[in-house]
């Protein structure tokens, strides 16, 4: 009975498999046959013009890298700070599950409530209005829980022996942060920075309220009131506003650029996440 159990349910996992498999497979193939008609050269060099039905999406192209240069800049100091509290300094079994259970937490929270906060605090509160550097946070904000829990996840996977052996030499604690729980993490920064930066990326609630409009920006020279076109927004504002067939193919292909570079940062991470399995697992 239990065998016949187990088969069971392995029988609706791999059938729950497929199932996903093919669904992601089928948006896919809609996006990449919709949107290959309107990748050319220009498209990717030229600005947009005619509300979307002309011109490309350099200027979004160049404001979304922005956006996720300012927030990898803003997540990686606080994720490893935060790792290492929860795995070094943190001695309580107790607090450790509820810094645990913090980020859980926010990592499963709407992005609407990170551009809420963002839109209160620094478009209004710190009279930004519209900025890249408010959005950059906010985007860290929302991919911090990711990239630290894969970070805690590589520190808790270092050998006790190369921490012990750095104790017997006389280290501090400090310098076997530095000397070899850092060294030994490099892996798990990467893979949590591309995960989290491939969620950011196709995040559009939290940037709409605090960093990007549809045209005629370019490149930020300031803090306040600075915004940058972005390709989440670009394409939720051709998708609800625009129905001309010129600027359905653009939506199409701005979609499908976007779909390539959230799949490029999820596969970039893929090596580091198997390594950290195998690590893991020795």
């Amino acid at each position: 009975m239990r065998k016949f159990k187990d088969l069971l349910l392995g029988l609706l996992l791999f059938t729950c498999t497929l199932v996903s498999l093919g669904i992601a497979g089928g948006l896919f193939w809609a996006i990449t046959r919709r949107g290959l008609p309107a990748l050319s050269v220009s498209f990717f060099t030229e600005q947009i013009r005619l509300v979307g039905a002309d011109g490309g999406i350099f200027w979004n192209l160049i404001g979304t890298v922005i956006l996720l240069a300012s927030a990898f800049c803003f997540t990686t100091p606080c994720a490893v700070g935060i790792a290492l509290l929860e795995r070094v300094w943190i001695r309580s079994p107790k607090w450790r599950q509820f810094l645990r259970l913090a980020l859980y937490t926010m990592n499963g929270l709407p992005s609407i409530v990170f551009g809420i906060f963002g839109f209160i605090v620094f478009v209004k509160w710190c009279g930004w209005g519209k900025s890249w550097l408010a959005g950059g946070i906010v985007l860290a904000m929302s991919m911090l829980p990711t990239v630290t829990i894969v970070l805690i996840e590589r520190i808790a996977g270092v050998p006790a022996k190369y921490v012990e052996a750095a104790a017997a030499l006389g280290l501090s604690k400090s310098q076997v942060v530095w000397a070899v729980l850092l060294r030994q993490s490099w892996g798990g920064i990467i893979a949590g920075s591309l995960l989290g930066l491939a969620r950011a990326a196709g995040e559009t609630a939290p940037i709409m309220f605090t960093a990007t409009i549809f045209a005629g920006a370019t490149f930020p020279r300031a803090i306040a009131e600075s915004p940058v076109l972005t390709l989440p927004y670009h394409i939720f504002i051709l998708a609800q506003d625009s129905f001309a067939p010129a600027v359905g193919t653009k939506l199409w292909g701005a979609a499908l650029v976007l779909l390539g570079l959230v799949f490029s940062l999820s596969l970039a991470a893929l090596p580091s996440r198997l390594r950290l399995h195998e690590e893991s697992n020795v």
